[in-house]
């Protein structure tokens, strides 16, 4: 089984699969980072070069690459659920976990940094408008949820666990089980 986390940018994703990769003696797999080795350029060069649907390509075949083995705590990007494909491949043998922060939250992490979606939207409003359009697909797809904001990393690495442990979420199927 793998562990997908999704969820907009900047929820932790990243730090929290490394945390939960050792905690579940598991393989941590970040995907844009993979995406970046196999095309030998950054995200924001890809977006430069082939456009958002150029890298919607590249991470769909990085989610069907990672999702063949397992045991790998996947940091799915932040957009990775917005396709279907991706969703049904991530379910398939697998959990998957969101991630959630407020707009200010987000804000405070991804500041400073360069994120091709935000890209002359670095503003509180604008996360928010972009990650309410991106709310439906998130819970859709997720299993379970967990809310992020004042939590440190391995708290929500050890409720993760917790949650996983206990069984408590859905087969994926749009079973009633869902924790939302």
């Amino acid at each position: 089984m793998n562990i997908a986390l999704i969820g907009f940018m900047g929820t932790g994703k990243t730090t929290v699969a490394g945390l939960l990769a050792e905690r579940l003696s598991a393989r941590a797999v970040e995907l844009d980072a993979a995406i970046e080795e196999q095309a030998g350029m950054t995200i924001p060069q890809i977006f430069e070069r082939e456009g958002e649907e150029g890298f919607r390509d590249r991470e769909t075949a990085a989610v069907e690459a990672a999702v063949r083995s397992d045991g790998n705590i996947l940091s799915c990007g932040g957009g990775a659920v917005l396709r279907r494909r991706n969703v049904e491949a991530l379910k398939k043998n697998g959990v998957i976990v969101l991630l959630t922060a407020l707009p200010e939250t987000v804000y405070s992490r991804v500041c400073g940094s360069d994120r091709p979606v935000l890209k002359g939207k670095m503003d509180v409003g604008s996360i928010g408008e972009l990650m309410e359009g991106r709310r439906p697909a998130y819970e859709a797809a997720a299993d379970i949820t967990v809310a992020t904001d004042g939590k440190k990393p391995e708290e929500i690495a050890e409720e993760i666990e917790s949650r996983l442990k206990e069984g408590r979420y859905g087969s994926g199927c749009g079973a009633g089980g869902k924790d939302h």
